[in-house]
């Protein structure tokens, strides 16, 4: 049988591997600006934290996430999905979840890289539940999983403590 870690390492983009803003330690995403290239024109914005001090983006994350554990639960419940048997796997990407509606006002899918995370956000398809989750029950994060997924676990709850837990804290 395939290992979890050589499956997602096979599965998930290497995007998600690449796009390490959406999963470093809080303290990097406290810069003001941020710059992400459009195809030849560079395209510069203020993310919505930008005005935030440490204290008052802690207790932002701490809120966001929160929030997003308690939707992750909710939405397990309510579409007969499961999450993935290594729990530290919708632990990181619901810390990514929370830290994109801290800095851009919308649970963005942190599994993916975007020219333009700001305008990905405001049209919606890959924020949290993406579209095609919604239509299709795929979850390319490993977040939502089908019963007939090989990697789907029994667990369809998974507290703040056991994700802040998995993610080395906030």
């Amino acid at each position: 049988m395939i290992s979890i870690r050589s499956a997602l390492l096979t599965i998930i983009p290497l995007t998600w591997a690449l796009n390490t803003e959406a999963f470093a330690p809080s303290s990097s995403l406290v810069a003001s600006t941020r710059t992400y290239k459009t195809s030849q024109l560079t395209k510069c914005y203020e993310s919505k934290d930008a005005n935030m001090t440490d204290e008052e983006r802690e207790i932002a994350m701490e809120k966001a996430l929160k929030a997003m554990t308690a939707f992750s639960n909710k939405y397990t419940e309510n579409t007969g999905t499961y999450y993935c048997s290594d729990l530290s796997v919708p632990a990181v990407v619901i810390k990514g979840l929370a830290e994109h509606k801290v800095t851009l006002g919308a649970p963005l899918c942190p599994c993916r890289f975007y020219d333009d995370k700001e305008k990905e956000a405001k049209e919606g398809y890959w924020n949290c539940p993406c579209v095609p989750m919604r239509e299709r029950h795929e979850c390319h994060c490993m977040l939502f999983l089908t019963e007939d997924n090989d990697f789907a676990g029994k667990d369809t709850n998974i507290s703040y403590e056991q994700v802040c837990k998995s993610c080395g804290g906030m």
